[in-house]
């Protein structure tokens, strides 16, 4: 009962007023599965790409060709096959469209299909999502400790600051509900000074503050003093993390800061980075050095990799060849996870398991276009993946995925809270186990 009966695909926008895909399966026994394909701003070169029409109308990001494939070439595949079985109907998806960035049927009307599926056999069981995802790739299901934006920049926020997170996590918290309420005094915290400041200019993609700075490091030093506002000792139970997105603003180890007209090579970029670590409280950084500069990675997961989290997310591409690779070289100790990054749910979970058997950390995470799709949400807390990442503290779209968080956190109940376990091995868990920095 567990077989496909429909496949559709429509036309639906995301929080970006994008167009975007959105993805009902319907199984014979009558269960619904539906999601929503996310887009992302900044994005890796070996990642799945979405497909868009281009041209002049809708600014070249209509949907149309991919909804086209979607409905005539996937639908008709798919009808028939067994739901509960992810991994074959990955399988078939791929092999439709075999390319490595999924190019001809695009990866937007790929991974909402695949997402829809997970959604459909999860209702035809009678479970909610998280229970099913645990259940199905045997994991033990836990709730994760967010990772929360409060200064947007990078490509999320017209590029004001080349630093494109600046984000706080509470892993001294004991409950999922306890990291909101202090995310709220932070964020609003840090939006009064700057509107103190005269500088506050609305808020970015993901619902961070997006402000005026001087420099990458005032947004650090306004950072702090917010975390202080907030009541807040920074570094004891809040503590700050970084997505530096360098391959936003590097090619081939040469790097440029344009808010401060500064340019470097890989070392300094790196020795600019370990004095931040070395100021701040920062316990985890994301893609400090560009998707092309692998030595620049080793060299920086060498300096710091003993006592921060260092996450591959353009420079892994949610690809668990990737990760082994990276593993290899002794690049990143953590992965972001992206579904839509990846294509499918089963390349996703791959990647994850990869990260996993190295020893490393997983981050699920959202992208920069979103919508009221939770899918992430449930998938972090089922294959128990220690961080969620989904933006800031404002915009529904971000919202819904926390609230659904809370929403788990009464089924699971706080003990299966993730809070500083999340972040073991890093500077802040060794300075919870009485050792200095």
């Amino acid at each position: 009962m567990t077989a496909i009966h429909s496949v559709k695909g429509r036309r639906v926008w995301d929080s970006r007023g994008n167009p975007t895909i959105e993805v009902d399966v319907r199984l014979k026994d009558g269960s619904l599965g539906r999601a929503i394909a996310p887009a992302g701003a900044s994005r890796g070169t070996r990642e799945a790409l979405d497909l868009r029409d281009g041209g002049n109308r809708l600014q070249g990001k209509g949907v149309a060709n991919a909804l086209r494939g979607l409905n005539e070439t996937i639908a008709p595949v798919l009808i028939g096959m067994n739901a509960a079985d992810q991994l074959s109907i990955d399988q078939k998806l791929i092999a439709l469209d075999p390319t490595p960035i999924k190019q001809n049927l695009g990866g937007n009307a790929m991974v909402a299909t695949s997402l829809a599926v997970l959604h459909a056999a999860a209702a035809s069981a009678g479970k909610s999502l998280w229970q099913y995802v645990a259940d199905h790739y045997g994991c033990a299901a836990s709730l994760p400790l967010p990772e929360i934006q409060i200064f947007g920049g990078g490509a999320h926020a017209g590029r004001r600051v080349d630093i494109q997170d600046f984000m706080i996590m509470v892993p001294g918290a004991k409950s999922f509900d306890e990291v909101m309420e202090v995310t709220n005094e932070v964020y609003f915290a840090a939006g009064d000074l700057m509107s103190s400041r005269g500088g506050l200019a609305g808020v970015a993609d993901e619902g961070g503050w997006w402000p005026e700075f001087k420099s990458n490091e005032e947004a650090l030093e306004t950072l702090v003093l917010a975390i202080e506002k907030a009541g807040e000792k920074p570094g004891d139970r809040v503590v700050i993390s970084l997505d530096v997105a360098a391959s936003e603003f590097g090619r081939e180890g040469r790097y440029r800061l344009a808010l401060e007209d500064r340019e470097m090579d890989s070392g300094e970029l790196i020795d600019l980075l370990g004095n931040w670590l070395d100021t701040y409280p920062i316990v985890s950084i994301e893609d400090p050095l560009g998707e092309d500069d692998t030595p620049g990675m080793v060299e920086f997961t060498k300096r710091h990799g003993e006592s921060v989290q260092i996450i591959g997310d353009d420079y892994l591409v949610t690809n668990a060849n990737l990760v082994e690779q990276a593993k290899a070289d002794r690049a990143c100790n953590a992965v972001l996870v992206k579904v839509n990054q990846a294509g499918t749910v089963s390349e996703a979970v791959q990647a994850f398991s990869a990260a996993k058997q190295a020893g490393w950390g997983a981050i699920v995470s959202a992208r920069s276009g979103e919508t009221e799709d939770v899918s992430i949400s449930h998938l972090a807390t089922g294959l128990g993946c220690d961080q969620l990442k989904v933006g800031s503290f404002t915009r529904s779209e971000r919202m819904v995925k926390w609230n659904e968080c809370l929403r788990i956190q009464e089924e699971l109940g706080t003990d299966t809270f993730a809070a500083g376990r999340a972040l073991r091995g890093t500077w802040w868990g060794t300075k919870q186990t009485g050792m200095n920095r």
